[in-house]
């Protein structure tokens, strides 16, 4: 299956505008996660979670074939598009119209994904591989782009910043500008701080709270805390119960324009962030 070209750009443009932010559920195709490792690593677990998130409201679906968890090991492009190209092409077949992203950070399985009828790369390296950007724009696609020092296995060796908030908003910002270049739109290049990649704590926060001076750069913002460690840290709570956290963490997007949260549980999500919104209109 090849995917109509002029279709990526028809489901991402169809998403704004909204009264509440955006609800991107995760799909791991990996067996070590740090969330949910191994719960989807089946195809067929992959495609059941699928139908729970969409019945859950989840207004995009992102399937990852590689862990970005602290420490994780890197995975070859062959076993990654073994884990995620046949989710993705199935989940185009069973709900068409469903906006497809692919979390990955290689062109080879970003082009396969594309193909399969993904409309989104989500790429934690900010597109650091020759060809990205070409590819995408070529693809009518969009593109995320996150912020993260280092990579996975070593990206919280050092979590020090002079200013976290102004370095991660400016390297965004020049990842943008070049994304723009290479012919992929404005709207169609999404920005994400990086929650828990390659920041301490205070650094998470700073950056949560800063999400609309982030937005204000004049692209979608993406905030991805789902059960992340910084939340265990604050609360003491284990993984399996980090969901309070990450829902009181989704608040900095409420109220932005163009904003998404990626969230492992999209019908809490959607149910916090309706109501959210909704006493965010009533006191403006």
């Amino acid at each position: 299956m090849t995917e109509d070209p002029g279709r990526p750009a028809q489901r991402l443009d169809r998403l704004w505008p909204r009264a509440q932010p955006l609800v991107m559920g995760i799909i791991n195709c990996t067996p070590d996660s740090f969330a949910d490792g191994g719960r989807c690593f089946d195809h067929d677990d992959g495609l059941r979670h699928a139908e729970e998130l969409l019945a859950g409201g989840a207004d995009i679906i992102d399937v990852g074939g590689e862990s970005t968890r602290p420490g994780a090991d890197p995975v070859d492009v062959t076993e990654e598009l073994r884990r995620v190209v046949p989710v993705i092409t199935e989940i185009r077949r069973r709900w068409p119209e469903t906006v497809l992203s692919v979390d990955t950070s290689k062109v080879a399985v970003a082009e396969a994904s594309l193909a399969a009828g993904a409309d989104l790369v989500n790429d934690v390296t900010a597109a650091s591989a020759d060809g990205m950007l070409e590819l995408v724009a070529q693809s009518n696609a969009g593109i995320v782009f996150m912020h993260m020092r280092g990579k996975p296995r070593t990206m919280q060796a050092d979590t020090s910043y002079d200013n976290v908030v102004a370095e991660v908003h400016e390297h965004l910002r020049c990842r943008a500008a070049a994304a723009v270049a290479a012919g992929i739109p404005a709207h169609r290049v999404w920005l994400d701080p990086g929650i828990g990649f390659g920041k301490d704590d205070d650094g998470n926060l700073a950056l949560l709270a800063a999400l609309p001076d982030l937005a204000a750069v004049g692209h979608p913002v993406l905030i991805g805390p789902s059960n992340k460690s910084f939340i265990g840290r604050l609360t003491g709570a284990e993984v399996e119960d980090r969901l309070p956290g990450t829902l009181a963490a989704l608040l900095p997007a409420v109220g932005i324009d163009r904003a998404v949260v990626r969230v492992h549980d999209a019908s809490a999500a959607v149910q916090f962030l309706e109501i959210a919104s909704r006493l965010h209109e009533a006191s403006a």
